[in-house]
């Protein structure tokens, strides 16, 4: 048998390979950015870090050993060096996307980690296969800070797959929105006015508060607060606080919720209280130029007018008095349905001067 025959047998024991075919092959070798595979050719099959994943920096070393099998794509039958050129990356990204077009036709869910935050959403690989979330689809509210997202897993289903031109969109906004319905719908039929709830503040404004209820959102009226005055919700709650109200209404979708108790109200011994003739005490909550208003308790403001601040002429009440003044007055007015009471320092002034004036006259006698 001649040399050349010889060498015409070995070569004709090897199978023969084309470029875009899947092989098997054995690693045989493991470098930090390359790994050797044993295909069953002429040549050996190399797979350089790039083709294997498109994680940057990765050590192979850490994700495959010699003696492993496994499959593989030819990019092309001689790299220039005599060697196999392979791809496992974009072999598993052509079953991943196999898997991304079942889902978008099927309107599967598919839960995947977030690979990381990139301009304008997020970039989610699964199986090498790359869906992009927008920002805009990602929750039903705004998000600023998208980089939280990162190494979190989520939920979505596939709008949009066009892999021809690298386009494949997923949306989480619509199953959140979905889920969101799904709860307010429950709670709506458990639910009804004047039971107590609890849920958390989700947003404060100049009016009021909106508490999240599990689905549906509740607002809590700056004018249903406290019985008392409030002068600035975002004073009083804060973004993830813990509220326990009553519903005060529902009106479709729509709670109206209170923490003015009626068993709490500060009117209902109003007129025992505060009737006409009754001396009472309070501090000055606030001035106009027309008088002072006295806070007699939570939830009950008297007016003090200012022709009745003293026996003789005031101009206006901040001449005489300060906020957060204690004072002494009589009752003069009570109107419990317009929920008014009118004082007078001035009418308590003649009364103890009367008094004085009969007690002189008595001990004269």
């Amino acid at each position: 048998m001649s040399e050349q025959s010889f060498e015409q047998m070995l070569e004709e024991s090897f199978k023969t390979i084309h470029t875009g075919e899947v092989v098997d092959g054995t690693v045989i070798s493991v470098k930090e950015d390359e790994i050797v595979l044993n295909i069953g050719y002429k040549a050996d099959g190399i797979i350089t870090r790039s083709e294997y994943t498109n994680k940057p920096n990765v050590d192979l070393r850490t994700v495959v050993s010699e003696g492993d099998t496994m499959k593989a794509k030819v990019l092309k039958v001689n790299d220039g060096d005599g060697q196999v050129l392979l791809t496992y990356r974009r072999l598993v990204a052509e079953e991943g996307n196999k898997k991304l077009e079942e889902a978008y036709n099927n309107k599967e869910v598919i839960t995947a980690k977030v690979d990381k935050a990139i301009p304008g959403g997020l970039s989610v690989v699964i199986d090498e296969a790359r869906v992009f979330i927008p920002a805009s689809l990602i929750s039903d509210t705004y998000e600023k800070d998208l980089t939280k997202f990162e190494g979190q897993e989520v939920s979505f289903v596939i709008t949009e797959y066009n892999p021809k031109k690298r386009r494949i969109i997923g949306d989480c906004k619509q199953l959140i929105l979905a889920k969101k319905a799904e709860q307010a719908e429950k709670l709506l039929a458990s639910i009804k006015e004047g039971d107590t709830i609890e849920g958390t503040v989700k947003n404060v404004t100049d009016f009021g508060a909106f508490i999240d209820l599990g689905g549906v959102d509740g607002l809590l009226h700056i004018s249903e607060m406290s019985w008392g005055r409030t002068e600035n919700p975002k004073k009083v709650f804060k973004v993830g606080d813990s509220v326990k109200a009553f519903v005060k209404e529902i009106n479709g979708s729509k709670i109206a919720l209170s923490l003015k108790y009626p068993d709490q109200n500060p009117w209902t011994d109003a007129p025992e209280k505060y009737a006409v003739g009754n001396v009472v005490k309070g501090k000055v909550a606030r001035m106009t130029d027309f008088g002072a208003f006295v806070e007699l308790e939570t939830g009950v403001d008297a007016l003090l007018h200012v022709s009745q601040i003293a026996l003789e002429h005031v101009d206006k009440p901040s001449d005489v008095l300060k906020i957060g003044q204690e004072i002494e007055a009589k009752v003069v007015d009570l109107n419990v349905e317009e929920k008014k009471i009118s004082l007078s320092i001035k009418a308590l002034l003649k009364d103890n001067a009367s008094d004085e004036a009969a007690e002189e006259v008595s001990e004269e006698n």
